[in-house]
């Protein structure tokens, strides 16, 4: 069971190289039709250095590296009785392919619902890339029931 003993704790740091063919392969899967996400020409005309990462591909990327069954530990979370609560983005550049991406994540709030029977678990990561550029700002949940 998470406390709020978690609240601020770092979940560590990693760092993450944007390929354009994991780009176009996400943008395919979700069914984006938009080119700049698949013709880096496009993309260049629409003022982007190369193709760009699709709004939530950040989940993805931030996921790269990171143990979760060595997170659910931390969290005292059971994989078994988990479930994805949410996920909000603030932007504060793009991301492009060629990009290295850093991701510093910490615990920001632990909390129940339900006299107990929900507990969540917040996270914050900030994202940033190769020249120190703060990319975004990326806050996901999990809830144990």
């Amino acid at each position: 069971m998470a406390d709020k003993s978690l609240i601020g704790r770092s979940l560590g740091v990693t760092h993450v190289d944007v390929e354009k063919g994991r780009l176009r392969f996400f943008a395919k899967a979700i069914g984006e039709t938009d080119p700049i996400y698949t013709d880096e020409a496009a993309a260049q005309a629409a003022g982007y250095r190369s193709l760009p990462v699709p709004p939530t591909f950040l989940m993805c990327l931030q996921g790269e590296g990171r143990d979760v069954v060595e997170l659910l530990n931390i969290y005292g979370f059971d994989l078994g009785r988990i479930l994805h609560a949410e996920q909000s983005f603030v932007y504060h550049t793009p991301a492009v392919a060629g990009d290295v991406l850093t991701f510093d994540t910490r615990v920001v709030d632990v909390y129940e619902k339900k006299g107990g029977a929900l507990q969540f678990v917040v996270n914050e990561t900030r994202v940033t890339n190769q020249d120190g550029v703060h990319i975004a700002d990326v806050r996901s949940s999990l809830v144990q029931r």
